[in-house]
């Protein structure tokens, strides 16, 4: 039977033996779903534009040649992108399963504030690159006998932030392109993640340049899920093939406060973030 936390159309993918590419690999939730992955017995091949995330990676994986390999990559460049499949299969073995889980944050300021070069950048990576990902690597995983796509968007796709506009859009379009793509996909061997985390501790606003601070002047950190749960989650999803999955409790909590009372939520979101917003 359907249920909030996802509903299924297949049985789900062991990853065990399979072979998965993760973007992001070099830091956070990336970083812990490539380490978890090859925990389960899978193959995986790590994206991330950051060669030293990525070496990091790899020296705490430990694992052989045959069972990992990295790709210093960047997935707003579709020519980069384009190539990512043959050199997958070349090094590993043609690819099972994708996971969409680079993103950034923007800089806590309002829309009308914000440059125009870092507006295309956040909706380049968050939205464009995992559809650059998808759409290269969605032929080959058409032609497998089981096969998963996974993408990382918000909370803040349902959850509109003061400060992250196009944030919220970039991830709010990538989860309606999910939920398009898994109907699209239902008569298919490939099966549909949307993964929907709350507040992780991942990095990412250093990760996107990003100050972060807080109403009272502090550093702007609050309780946050480990990046290793948010990966063990994930994973988890995967293999019983839940289709929508919150990451969090803060994502649960919210997702049923929006769907009783959306004013209450936004204005609920607006008293506790609004003090993150640069002057």
């Amino acid at each position: 039977m359907a249920t909030e936390a996802g509903s299924r159309y297949f049985s789900g993918m062991t990853v065990s033996e399979r072979t998965l590419v993760v973007t992001g690999g070099g830091s956070g939730i990336g970083r812990e779903l490539v380490l978890q992955l090859l925990g389960r017995g899978a193959r995986v091949a790590a994206v991330d534009r950051n060669e030293a995330g990525l070496a990091e990676t790899v020296r705490l994986a430990a694992a052989p040649g045959d069972r990992l390999v990295s790709f210093a990559a960047d997935i707003t460049d579709r020519g980069a992108v384009d190539a990512l499949p043959d050199a997958v299969a070349a090094r590993l073995r043609p690819a099972d399963g994708l996971v969409n889980n680079a993103g950034i944050i923007q800089p806590f300021v309002r829309a009308r504030d914000l440059p125009w070069e870092v507006i295309e950048r956040v909706m380049r990576v968050n939205f464009y690159g995992a559809l650059h990902m998808t759409r290269a690597f969605l032929p080959g995983l058409l032609t497998r006998p089981v096969a998963h796509l996974v993408n990382v968007s918000s909370m803040g796709a349902f959850v509109p932030v003061p400060g992250q506009a196009i944030y919220g859009a970039s991830k709010a379009a990538l989860k309606l392109f999910t939920e398009a793509l898994r109907l699209e996909l239902a008569a298919t061997s490939v099966k549909v993640t949307l993964v929907l985390p709350g507040a992780v501790d991942t990095g990412i606003a250093a990760n996107s340049g990003v100050e972060m601070r807080s109403a009272d002047g502090g550093d702007g950190r609050a309780p946050m899920l480990s990046a290793a749960e948010a990966a063990r989650v994930i994973l988890d999803a995967i293999e019983a093939d839940r289709f929508r999955v919150l990451v969090g409790r803060d994502a649960r909590a919210m997702d049923r406060l929006v769907r009783l009372n959306p004013d209450r939520a936004a204005r609920l979101v607006w008293k506790r973030m609004r003090g993150l917003l640069a002057d």
